[in-house]
Parts: C-alpha cells; structure tokens; sequence
C-alpha cells in the first residue's frame, strides 16, 4: 500500500541540486531544478556502477525534458520517469513527490 512520507522542508533543497532520502528503506533521489515546487523523485542507485550517487549527478534538459547525468559513468536517467537514455533495461525507478504545507513529500 503506497502512502505520502514526509522527507524535509522544501526551504532545505536548493533550486538546481538534487539530495538523496531515506524513505521506508528506499534511497531517494529528489530533484529540485528550478526555483519552484516542481520536484521529481527516482532511484539514488546508479544501476551501471551500483553505487548510490545519482542525487550527486548533474541536472540537463534534453529533448524537453529534464535528466540527471550519473556522476560516476555518466549515463543520463529521466527525472519524470527514471528512463535509462542509454539503455532502457537499466531504468530507475520513479515515485510520485509533492509539497504539501512546505513540506516536501514522496508517495512509496
């Protein structure tokens, strides 16, 4: 059964930077562009390298839309879904985040 978890004021989360989360056991990657309340949530585990470091990665937009590239071998994970551009069979995976009263919140 899938439920909102608080993870931290949107104030704690700089436009332009992503920050990894521990929800319900998950690590969550949480990205936050721009200077608003439009907030993605994917996987923190590169799936190349096994490693958790994609909250690391470099936000860019790509064929209209917005991707994170992983700071380790650079494979590039779309921010809405968590697609590979790469190769699909190694996508992330994504889960529905939102602000409520200032509080950030993603849906496990």
């Amino acid at each position: 059964m899938s439920q909102w978890n608080p993870v931290c004021p949107l104030t704690q989360i700089l436009p332009a930077t992503g920050v990894c989360a521990l929800v319900k056991g998950q690590q969550v990657a949480i990205f936050r562009p721009r200077d608003d309340e439009q907030l993605y949530a994917i996987s923190n585990i590169d799936p190349f390298a096994d490693a958790s470091v994609l909250s690391r990665g470099i936000i860019a937009e790509h064929q209209d839309a917005l991707w994170v590239a992983s700071p380790l071998k650079k494979q590039h994970f779309r921010l809405c879904d968590g697609l590979c551009m790469e190769d699909e069979t190694r996508s992330v995976a994504s889960w529905p985040v939102r602000v409520n009263a200032g509080q950030i919140e993603v849906c496990l």
